[in-house]
This record gives C-alpha cells, sequence and structure tokens, in this order.
C-alpha cells in the first residue's frame, strides 16, 4: 500500500514538475527553490531547483563553480540523503544567467523529521491535525552563508518555497494571499536576506480530505440523493394509481 502510495505522489510530483517547468520562464525565475508535494498522511515528495552557487552559499555543499567542471551528481545526492529521506533523482546541469542549476528529488517518510537532512535542518518543521483539518508549519532559519565569490549575482535573486496542497486550502500566510492554480502557495525571499539567515515562516492548514476524494463523496452523495427522491415520486405514483384503481366499497 505505502509503494502504491509513494507511487502515484510522485507521478504526480512529475507531472506538475513537467508543467511548472513549461510556465516557469513566463513567471518567476528563482535561484533556489524548495517545492512541498504534501500528502495528507505527512509524508512529501520534495523537490529543489537550485543553482550550484547557491547550494555552496546556502548549505555548504562542497562543489566546483568553475562552469567547465564536471558537476559530481553524486555528491549532491548524498547531501540530501538521510534516514527517512530516499534521493531519486539528480539531474544533469543545465544553464541560466552563466551559472549552473540541478534538480533534485527527493521522498520523505515524515515531513516533521525533514530537519535531519542536511540541507533542511536550517528549518522546523510541523505537521499535524489543526481542528478538522491538518496544519504545516515550516520556520527558516540561518544559513550557512559559504563565500563562493563573484558567481554574477546582481542583488535582485529570489528564493521561493512552494507548497503542493492536496486538499481544500482554509488559511495561509503566503505573502501573495492568493492560491494558485492546482492548490499551490508561494513563499520568496531575497536570496541575499536568505543569506543572511532573516526569518521566514510558511504555515498552511488544509481540509484532511484529498480534493478528488471529497468531490467524489458529495458527487455520490447528491446521485443517492437523487435516487431516492426518483424512488419516493416513483412510490408515490404507484400508491396513487392503486387507490384510484381500488373498487369503491
Amino acid at each position: 500500500m505505502w509503494v502504491l502510495h509513494r507511487q502515484g505522489l510522485a507521478l504526480m510530483a512529475v507531472a506538475l514538475v513537467l508543467l511548472t517547468s513549461c510556465a516557469r520562464p513566463f513567471g518567476r525565475q528563482y535561484e533556489y527553490e524548495e517545492e512541498l508535494y504534501i500528502a495528507l498522511d505527512g509524508s512529501a515528495t520534495v523537490v529543489v531547483n537550485a543553482s550550484l552557487a547557491s547550494l555552496a552559499a546556502l548549505h555548504g555543499l562542497k562543489v566546483s563553480l568553475d562552469p567547465a567542471a564536471t558537476v559530481d551528481r553524486a555528491a549532491i545526492g548524498a547531501l540530501y540523503t538521510s534516514t527517512g529521506a530516499d534521493v531519486t533523482r539528480v539531474s544533469r546541469p543545465w544553464r541560466r544567467d552563466g551559472r549552473r542549476f540541478v534538480q533534485v528529488r527527493l521522498d520523505v517518510q515524515d515531513l516533521r523529521a525533514l530537519s535531519a537532512t542536511r540541507p533542511f535542518a536550517w528549518a522546523r518543521y510541523s505537521f499535524g491535525r489543526s481542528g478538522q483539518g491538518l496544519q504545516f508549519v515550516q520556520e527558516l532559519g540561518p544559513s550557512v552563508n559559504a563565500a563562493v565569490g563573484d558567481v554574477g549575482w546582481d542583488g535582485n535573486e529570489l528564493i521561493a518555497v512552494r507548497l503542493h496542497i492536496p486538499s481544500r486550502v482554509t488559511y495561509h500566510n503566503a505573502p501573495s494571499k492568493a492560491v494558485e492554480r492546482g492548490n499551490i502557495l508561494t513563499w520568496e525571499q531575497p536570496l541575499q536576506a536568505r543569506l543572511k539567515g532573516e526569518p521566514l515562516k510558511v504555515e498552511a492548514r488544509f481540509g484532511a480530505q484529498r480534493i478528488l476524494v471529497l468531490t467524489v463523496a458529495l458527487f455520490l452523495a447528491a446521485m443517492a440523493a437523487a435516487a431516492a427522491t426518483v424512488a419516493a415520486i416513483i412510490w408515490l405514483v404507484v400508491r396513487k394509481g392503486r387507490q384510484r384503481a381500488a373498487p369503491s366499497p
């Protein structure tokens, strides 16, 4: 059951990542981006899209920033590997603004333990019940803030945390105050502010049922109500017909 659940979540993440990557040129571009595809049981698929320079500066990754050097994807995967976090992909690098970027995808069994993975140790995570629904909180603290030299940053670079919520969002503190199509919430911060360790709090509350499950349940309930109504009408018609057909005393 767990394997099927993880496979379904991973396929959804792949599809959404492809859609996001297709749309990204027309929207924001981030130097460092964490995308969390949250499941209702507290597990998640986490996708990180980041420049090597940002990984070195924010997390202390020992990697050559020479554009001509070979990217050690195994070393990047090892950085993200820990108990409860299974790295499923480290992409080939691509270039933007003269810097190389990679994508790291991992499956996490329990979001609350994500800080045990080195690149996520800068944050505290909580996940659990809140009233009739669920609540997720991520509080980002200091980064490694390692010196990386001149990598072409001009001070306008952004980092982002994006949540993909599987159910109806009832509250969030995203600065945009908007829930994007696909139940996506986005928090942004200047890269320089993240390097300095300025705090960033990510908070969202949402329903305990998947949107699809809830929609199907409502549909079935409506169908059942309609069937009951039709049955009642038929019963009344048949009853009246019998009364009319009954002989007078």
